[in-house]
């Protein structure tokens, strides 16, 4: 699965602040809010559409929910409440609290349930990965009274890995106690198998075959410092672990790499995809090449090597008369193409094609 390379995109949940109130925002922030001004399709169009990876950011609820359900600038906007399920338990899935709270998916067991209804339609489909960023962050209030985020904890963490097995369980034991099916998710430890670290397996080439890999989900962890290690508190054994962290070489548990410029960090990236790390980057940040209709940051993105290629811009935004889209280089005839740098020689646009499915 590390010799493919695909289309990924960014915050895949959002939608874009209505007009009254993205006005208000910019009355306050002025061209800060030109960063909210993207919609995405639902995540089972944009698998329908390519996309191999996509991106949640995850804020933990109130374990009665509604924490994040009445944001104080909707009465002010004039503009419809949140989703009703913003009101129940679980953790949620939105941009920034308050200000940017519009999802296809606001619950992280709906996007999940989402993304396996879909994989359940297309059984041979590539991988998919999900990736999370565990949400937190203060915003300034302007006296209305915004809430504060609820701050993760190795709590939060173990909550999340439930969510994730009521929706992907782990697989039973065959009759006899003869061993497991194969798991739907692709977990750190199968990538270890008997190497003495993480790092030790991919540097091996022990990630799964695409063969093997098909029709199965991994997680990522897009998070460092504070709340990466609360997650390896949690779950000091990496193959106890059902999402693989953000980390560098020479960690013990790197195997999933982001790096977002590949521009500046276009060497780094080669060098990692080389070694057999899994790499992240970005097409695109902020609207700014959309607006502009720059594509070097597209291009390099491309040709970096990087397994997942984010990006805002699926499909273009007509407002910004650029015709900037995200798309997969060539024809591929699938919704992935051989790695430029990581591929062997054999590797084949036709090896990488689904099966069409229809939902």
């Amino acid at each position: 699965m590390n010799d493919v390379q695909v289309l990924a995109s960014h915050n895949s949940y959002h939608v874009e602040p209505e007009a009254p109130l993205l006005d208000l925002l910019r009355g306050a922030l002025g061209d800060e809010v030109n960063g909210f001004q993207y919609t995405h399709m639902p995540l089972a169009d944009e698998l329908d559409h390519g996309v191999r990876q996509v991106e949640l950011d995850v804020f933990v609820d109130t374990p009665e929910g509604g924490h994040y359900a009445t944001p104080k600038l909707v009465p002010i906007a004039g503009v419809s409440p949140p989703d009703p399920r913003m009101s129940g338990p679980g953790l949620k899935v939105f941009h920034v609290q308050e200000v940017d709270f519009r999802s296809t998916c606001p619950t992280f067991v709906s996007c999940l349930e989402d993304v396996r209804d879909w994989s359940d339609a297309h059984p041979d489909h590539l991988p998919i990965v999900i990736q999370l960023e565990a949400k937190d962050g203060l915003i300034p209030d302007p006296g209305l009274g915004f809430v504060t985020p609820i701050p993760w904890s190795a709590t939060a963490f173990a909550d999340a890995e439930a969510e994730i097995r009521s929706v992907f369980p782990a697989p039973r034991q065959d009759r006899g106690g003869r061993g497991h099916r194969r798991d739907r998710i692709i977990t750190p430890a199968e990538v270890r198998g008997g190497a003495p670290t993480l790092r030790d397996g991919v540097l091996r080439d022990q990630w799964p075959t695409l063969e093997n890999a098909r029709g199965r989900i991994m997680f990522t962890l897009d998070d460092t410092g504070a709340k990466r290690q609360m997650y390896r508190s949690l779950r000091p054994e990496v193959d106890d672990r059902l999402i693989f962290v953000a980390a560098q070489p020479p960690a013990d548990d790197a195997a999933f790499v982001v790096v977002n410029d590949p521009i500046r960090d276009a060497a780094r990236i080669h060098d990692l995809v080389a070694q057999g790390f899994l790499v992240r980057t970005r097409a695109d940040a902020e609207t700014v090449e959309a607006r502009s209709g720059d594509t070097t940051m597209r291009e390099a993105a491309w040709a970096s090597g990087a397994h997942f290629v984010s990006t805002d811009y699926v499909v273009p935004d007509d407002r910004f008369g650029t015709g900037y889209v995200v798309e997969l280089p060539g024809d591929p005839g699938g919704p992935g193409r051989c790695n430029p740098v990581a591929a062997p020689p054999g590797c084949t646009a036709r090896q990488l094609r689904e099966r069409r499915h229809h939902r």
